[in-house]
């Protein structure tokens, strides 16, 4: 999977990243190479939904889980 990610040079130095495609995901890093290390931990923790909490979204509403590949 892929994303585009948005590398800004930061105001005190260093650099921010964030996904747009995917809301609230940011990082930081000294560095170009550090944001992006740092980034790329970001994306695979913020897709990392574990099934407690997507059962929890669910209860009582007439929803069901669908897994799709992309």
């Amino acid at each position: 999977m892929k994303f585009k990610v948005i590398l800004e040079e930061a105001e005190e130095g260093g650099y921010v990243v964030y996904v747009p495609s995917l809301p609230g995901c940011v990082s930081q890093g000294e560095t170009r190479e550090e944001a992006i290390e740092n980034i790329r931990e970001a994306i695979e923790v913020y897709l990392d939904i574990d099934d407690a909490q997507i059962e929890t979204e669910i209860k009582g509403k007439k929803a069901e889980v669908v897994e799709i590949s992309m």
